[in-house]
């Protein structure tokens, strides 16, 4: 029996003092809302202009992360840590990593078995009073914020102490704080949507590089003093690779506001933000001026009552009718 009882002992304490592959991922999250490309916003920026701090716009850490572990066969395993990381199994042998944030909601992954075409884009949304008049791009929701790191090459080798695996999770979506600026009849407005057209429909989760198709992206304004106001997440311009010098395309942005005015009227607003956009190709700040809403197009007996919402839904939906 006593025999027995040692055998037993020594078979529990096999794992954790023998050698093994024990590999600890040690996050590290980057919460940045732009990259700087020359308008250095870090250091210009004007609080009592934008009503906020250049850090408010911050994304906060994630709640979670996916790890991705890519074998030279072809073969993957895939694993789910805390923000905080953990251990991550692997078997011995060359691998490659890929780690992204979990916890979205709007985020559409796609072709996770191959880290080199492995992508990530966003949910489809309609709005009928957009897509009417402007139907070349398919209309998405504004992406979630997601992080991604990608380790090319890691030899996993059995030790006799875990060892640790530094990770530094990047933003792959960043923040467009949009603003329009009204010039007159700003207090004839009740509520107000925008759209961004000409962006990056998808990003590659291994070098952060976006793809070539375009997308519009639909959001909701916030009334401000000037006007209006929206924070929009989005993947940035189409065909953009990271670290690679800028070059000059010949893709076009378009900015579209809607807004409901207090006689329930409809008016729309139409501008070309290409160069502001084309500076500025992972975040930054948009601004058009000059709005104007008369008193002739907010005349009229028709009244629009805010708190009834009469806005309609955010994504319209055909239903069939018998």
């Amino acid at each position: 029996l006593l025999l027995c009882g040692c055998r037993k002992e020594l078979c529990y304490d096999h794992d954790m003092h023998g050698l093994n592959v024990r590999v600890f991922v040690q996050p590290e999250w980057e919460c940045v809302w732009e990259r700087d490309h020359g308008m250095n916003w870090d250091d210009n920026w004007a609080e009592e202009r934008f009503g906020c701090g250049y850090e408010d716009l911050c994304p906060d850490p994630a709640t979670g992360i996916a790890a991705f572990v890519y074998d030279e066969d072809g073969s993957r395993t895939e694993r789910h840590l805390s923000a905080e990381g953990g251990e991550l199994p692997m078997s011995e042998g060359r691998k490659s990593i890929l780690l992204h944030n979990d916890d979205t909601r709007f985020i559409v992954f796609s072709d996770m078995n191959s880290w080199a075409s492995a992508s990530a884009t966003t949910r489809t949304r309609t709005r009928s009073t957009y897509s009417e008049t402007h139907g070349d791009e398919r209309t998405v929701n504004a992406p979630d914020m997601l992080y991604g790191e990608w380790i090319e090459r890691y030899e996993a080798k059995p030790t006799e102490e875990p060892v640790t695996l530094p990770a530094k999770l990047q933003p792959l979506v960043y923040t467009y704080l949009i603003r329009y600026e009204f010039a007159q009849g700003l207090e004839h407005v009740a509520l107000a949507r925008g759209a961004l057209s000409g962006m990056a429909e998808s990003v590659y989760l291994q070098d952060g590089r976006t793809g070539d198709e375009t997308a519009t992206v639909l959001f909701e304004g916030e009334l401000k003093e000037f006007g209006v106001e929206a924070r929009v997440a989005s993947f940035g311009a189409p065909g953009y690779t990271p670290d690679a010098p800028m070059q000059r395309s010949d893709n076009r942005y378009g900015l579209n506001l809607e807004v409901i005015l207090g006689n329930g009227k409809l008016k729309s607003f139409e501008f070309d933000v290409t160069e502001q956009v084309a500076a500025q190709p992972r975040g930054g700040v948009i601004t058009v001026a000059g709005l104007a809403v008369t008193d002739d197009e907010a005349g009229g007996d028709a009244g629009f009552e805010v708190e009834v919402d009469g806005w309609g839904p955010y994504e319209d939906i055909e239903l069939p009718l018998d």
